[in-house]
């Protein structure tokens, strides 16, 4: 996986702007998917929404709002 988002972050590079943007967005898209792994596990071991907010630097309520329903 790290060798994928290696592969992204330098694509995300190109010099043609619609390389560079389609790669942008899959590296978004991938570290959406990273996060909602992460939350689930920081759930699972049972962190409190607070400190996975704080963790990702946003409200208690937009995390709770995002993840909470997964």
């Amino acid at each position: 996986m790290a060798d994928d988002l290696a592969e992204l972050v330098r694509q995300a590079q190109d010099e043609d702007p619609l390389r560079a943007l389609q790669a942008t967005a899959a590296l978004r898209r991938e570290i959406e998917r990273v996060e909602a792994v992460q939350v689930r596990r920081a759930r699972v071991a049972g962190l409190a929404w607070a400190q996975i907010a704080h963790a990702i630097g946003v409200t208690k309520q937009a995390v709770h709002k995002k993840y909470g329903k997964r």
